[in-house]
């Protein structure tokens, strides 16, 4: 069981890599579509970096989920701590190497996303190698965490909040502060379909 999880890991590992860099380009790379922005990165914000990594691991979670229900029956709760444990990273060592030096370096900021794409599997499977048995409430709870995160990437990629973690870094490119639907093409069509989820909010 230990190399078949330490496989599924190395596997999560390189595909969110991949994968988190492709959406980190994607919404340029489709002419700025509007049905690519609740899944790729529509600026340079830390925001959107996180929603790179968060979405491949989201991806997988649910296909883990599925195929490992009977081998992994804990794996719910720990991918929900692991993917808050790696998504925090991404804030943490940023805001941590550009107050030492002042500035950001466009390979760090590279580098950064594959450390916290580590950290975050690296977590995953030191807390998955413990011989706990699984408790519901910590599934339902990791369940919740996956899918209230996938729920705020979608909405903050129209409702951005004025604060420095949503703020775009690249010059010349949108301030993450002022991103809506309507900033994006067909964006409001797209807001429509979404509405009735964002109905009283």
């Amino acid at each position: 069981m230990e190399k078949r999880l330490l496989f599924w890991e190395l596997g999560g590992f390189l595909f969110t890599g991949a994968a988190g860099t492709l959406l980190r380009s994607a919404y340029g790379w489709l002419g700025n579509a509007a049905f690519a922005a609740p899944f790729a990165a529509v600026n340079g914000s830390l925001w959107e970096e996180m929603k790179a990594l968060f979405v491949p691991v989201f991806l997988l979670s649910l296909v883990e989920i599925i195929l490992l229900a009977g081998e992994c029956p804990r794996l719910p709760g720990v991918r929900g701590a692991s993917v808050l444990f790696g998504l925090g990273l991404i804030p943490v060592l940023c805001y941590t190497y550009t107050g030492v030096l002042g500035y950001s370096l466009p390979w760090a900021d590279k580098a950064l996303f594959w450390l916290a794409d580590l950290g975050l599997f690296w977590m995953d499977y030191r807390l998955l190698r413990r011989s706990r048995r699984a408790v519901l409430w910590r599934q339902v709870l990791g369940l919740a965490v996956l899918w209230g995160l996938a729920f705020a990437f979608v909405w903050c990629t129209f409702r951005p909040p004025d604060l420095a973690l949503w703020r775009d870094s690249p010059a010349g490119a949108p301030e993450a502060g002022t991103l809506a639907a309507s900033a994006i093409p067909g964006g409001t069509v797209l807001r429509a379909f979404f509405r009735p989820l964002f109905a009283g909010f």
